[in-house]
């Protein structure tokens, strides 16, 4: 049995990057993976321009004099001509800043003193603490040609699109999404809709695992609820792999009589792990059918939902080209008490808390396996390590389920 550090690293180590990429459009790359490195061509501001509405001049003649005359006026989108020496220019936000001017004004430290048809003709400058460079945006101060903005790997979130767009970069290469098909197994399920039979449960793996594939952007190819023989197992595997890149199921990962997962996998390829020192999710499986990774969650609706959190989410997004694979933990105090250490790593089901003027973390107080309600009731996992307790106020690692990056 593995310790989850070493299933997780050897996991990780088994996912190789796809090959598949596509040329798109900016627009139409949200929550894809980036198979090149952005490079800029240009300087972001390309010039110097102004943070603000006010009036542009140079320190120089605000030292000496505080009325002046306004000689132009500087739109956004238009550029001015060379200040005339001792005058000041009426400038908007983001309009570029003329030659001859080093800092700008803001309005609201200015009186008019005469006015026209066309605007303003003088003012006054009340404000005393100024110095060349005040509320300039200059150029490149965000970006500089030839900088490396995004690295490939990088997931491209809405603020990602914006800031190619901000270069003028119109299509970049992706990965294309990976392929994912999955199936259940077990008689004992019934499909949402069909009428209630005595020793028998729902099945909700089905919908867990397509809600969270389709979340992260990957394709699926959902092969249903499989029968309970090894038959049946065989030709699923065999249908599943021949048509994605990966196979996930749930259930028959046990090592009972009606569990075929094993058998099945021994089969038609090869079978590489089969139990990790977690809980929930000890029955954990990964393999290849032929040359198809294969990954077998435990039938167990809140194994399977950790055990996808914490092992295939990783492994599909490497696979995906991404290189950012895991959340990042908050340390917080915990707002409960564990006081039964165990051989296993734990990772509760919990979520934050306002109290005392600062967040904390607690868990649902049914920690049970089979307690799909905790899923709902929380928004991430807090880690209980091997043979520790917890006693209120420690600090603990928690982690979202879904991560800002997603």
């Amino acid at each position: 049995m593995k310790t989850f550090d070493e299933a997780l690293f050897y996991l990780l180590s088994k996912a190789k990057i796809t090959e598949k990429t596509q040329r798109l459009s900016v627009v139409d790359a949200e929550g894809l993976v980036l198979a090149e490195d952005i490079v800029s061509r240009v300087n972001v501001p390309a010039y110097d321009n102004s943070m603000m509405d006010g009036y542009a001049l140079h320190s120089y003649d605000l030292e000496h004099n505080s009325v002046f005359e306004v000689s132009q006026r500087i739109p956004a989108g238009q550029q001015g001509s060379p200040l005339k020496p001792g005058t000041v220019a009426r400038i908007f936000t983001g309009a570029p800043i003329p030659e001859g001017a080093n800092l700008v004004v803001m309005q609201e430290h200015t009186e008019a003193l005469e006015k026209s048809a066309t605007g303003i003709l003088r003012i006054q400058i009340n404000e005393k603490m100024t110095r060349p460079g005040q509320n300039i945006r200059v150029i490149g101060e965000d970006i500089r040609e030839g900088q490396v903005i995004l690295k490939r790997g990088q997931k491209l979130r809405a603020q990602e699109l914006g800031l190619i767009s901000s270069i003028g970069v119109a299509h970049l290469l992706v990965y294309k999404p990976i392929c994912i098909a999955t199936f259940t197994t077990g008689d004992e399920l019934l499909e949402p809709g069909d009428a209630p039979q005595f020793g028998k449960v729902y099945n909700a793996n089905r919908a867990v695992l397509n809600g969270i594939i389709k979340h992260l952007g990957f394709e699926l190819i959902d092969l249903g609820r499989v029968a309970d023989t090894l038959e049946a197992t065989v030709a699923a595997m065999q249908k599943a792999a021949s048509q994605a890149d990966v196979v996930i199921t749930t259930g028959g990962v046990s090592i009972g009589e009606e569990d075929h997962i094993k058998p099945a996998i021994e089969q038609v390829g090869e079978l590489d792990m089969w139990t990790v020192k977690m809980k929930p999710g000890k029955p954990l499986a990964y393999g290849r059918i032929g040359e198809t990774p294969f990954i077998g969650l435990p039938g167990n609706p809140v194994s399977a939902f950790a055990t996808f959190n914490l092992f295939a989410r990783p492994f599909l997004l490497k696979m995906q080209g991404a290189t950012e694979l895991k959340a990042k933990p908050l340390w917080l105090e915990a707002n409960f008490e564990w006081l039964k250490p165990g051989v296993r790593r734990e990772f509760a089901r919990a979520r934050l808390v306002n109290k005392y003027q600062k967040t904390l973390v607690e868990i649902f107080p049914n920690q049970g396996s089979g307690v799909l309600t905790s899923t709902t009731w929380a928004d991430g996992f807090v880690v209980i390590p091997e043979d520790t307790t917890i006693q209120q106020g420690d600090m603990v690692a928690y982690y979202p389920f879904n991560p800002i990056q997603e």
